[in-house]
């Protein structure tokens, strides 16, 4: 393939490419993971993910580096008070103009067979598959000392959990 040719290539494959980083409409907030223990081998991430689209999307996956396994769960009450956690494979909707939040006791991330030990302060990049943004990557910090009221009282962490690329 001569210069020329590579060029005019790698000019359309980003041509291609750019009207997605510009078109995504899905904005993650207040994102952060926690584990029960220093030697936990699993781990769960809370967020919130608003739409500001005109059309609704779904969050299908989710990718990270520091987990075998990544799976969006949720809580199902099973009769008589017992709550099972299980996985949700046809992901979350998230409503045109709204949002959806993945929190403790409700829908969350679960990073199961942690490869690495995760500490209060550490930082989980993650990338969060919707079917119509596509892929978005996110930074979660891990914070083990928020308490359950997630996203539901101001913490004072002003931007805390906000660093994110849309892809």
């Amino acid at each position: 393939m001569s210069f020329k040719s590579l060029t005019l290539a790698a000019v359309a494959a980003i041509a291609l490419t750019s009207p997605a980083f510009a078109e995504s409409k899905i904005m993650i907030k207040d994102a952060y993971a926690r584990v029960s223990s220093k030697m936990a081998k699993s781990g769960a991430a809370f967020l919130e993910i608003h739409n500001l689209g005109d059309s609704a999307d779904r969050l299908i996956a989710v990718r990270t580096d520091v987990a075998a396994r990544n799976e969006l769960h949720t809580h199902k009450e099973m009769g008589d008070g017992i709550m099972k956690m299980m996985e949700v494979e046809e992901g979350f909707e998230i409503p045109a103009g709204g949002s959806h939040m993945l929190e403790r006791g409700g829908d969350h991330l679960m990073l199961m067979g942690l490869t690495t030990s995760l500490a209060h302060g550490d930082e989980v990049e993650a990338i969060l598959v919707f079917e119509q943004a596509g892929e978005i990557a996110v930074t979660i910090p891990v914070d083990l000392e928020r308490k359950a009221e997630h996203g539901h009282v101001d913490h004072g962490h002003e931007g805390h959990g906000d660093k994110h690329k849309h892809h």
